[in-house]
């Protein structure tokens, strides 16, 4: 059911995501879905611990092997691949999870650690490793979003303006890393 909703997504929109839709997809009557899920949120939830796993995964594999500014690029690159490829989920990686939801933050957190382990050469404190790590996630899921949304309409090369933001994310993380040591 997870599978077929998060097609459903992919295709048209988290928007468009309904049971009654899911069940058409599936072959089944509506109420049969009430075996799987309460109701639509959490079949959203569902999807959300999906995506987060996902991109936990991906960072983790792109973060593998490399270390400062080159696993900051893998991991910005990896983000940004992501969301190119699925850019109707980019909601599933925005908002907190609900503090009761154990499994969800955990998967959060999972993200959050892989990142945390690729700024640990910079030196930074547990606070300051937080202060980053929102950097780049909002610096990252920000380009990532405009771009999927078609907000770059300027004619010079997209790919190219992402190079220059992770030049720019590697040399201020080298700086505030450099602050945090006088």
């Amino acid at each position: 059911m997870v599978d077929l909703a998060i097609a459903l997504v992919d295709e048209s929109g988290p928007e468009e995501l309904t049971l009654a839709k899911i069940a058409h997809r599936a072959g089944v009557a509506a109420p049969s879905l009430y075996k799987h899920v309460e109701n639509l949120a959490g079949l959203r939830r569902l999807i959300d611990l999906r995506v987060v796993k996902e991109m936990a995964e991906a960072l983790r594999t792109a973060a593998t092997g490399r270390e400062g500014g080159d696993a900051v690029a893998a991991i910005a690159d990896a983000y940004r691949h992501y969301l190119q490829n699925h850019p109707h989920r980019t909601g599933a990686l925005t908002a907190a999870p609900d503090r009761g939801d154990a499994e969800l933050s955990t998967a959060t957190h999972a993200v959050a650690e892989v990142v945390f382990a690729v700024l640990r050469p910079f030196g930074f404190d547990h606070a300051r490793s937080v202060h980053a790590t929102r950097c780049i996630r909002a610096a990252v899921h920000g380009f990532a979003g405009l771009e999927a949304s078609g907000g770059f309409g300027r004619p010079e090369d997209v790919g190219e303006s992402f190079e220059v933001l992770k030049k720019i994310l590697v040399q201020g993380l080298e700086n505030y890393a450099e602050q945090g040591n006088r």
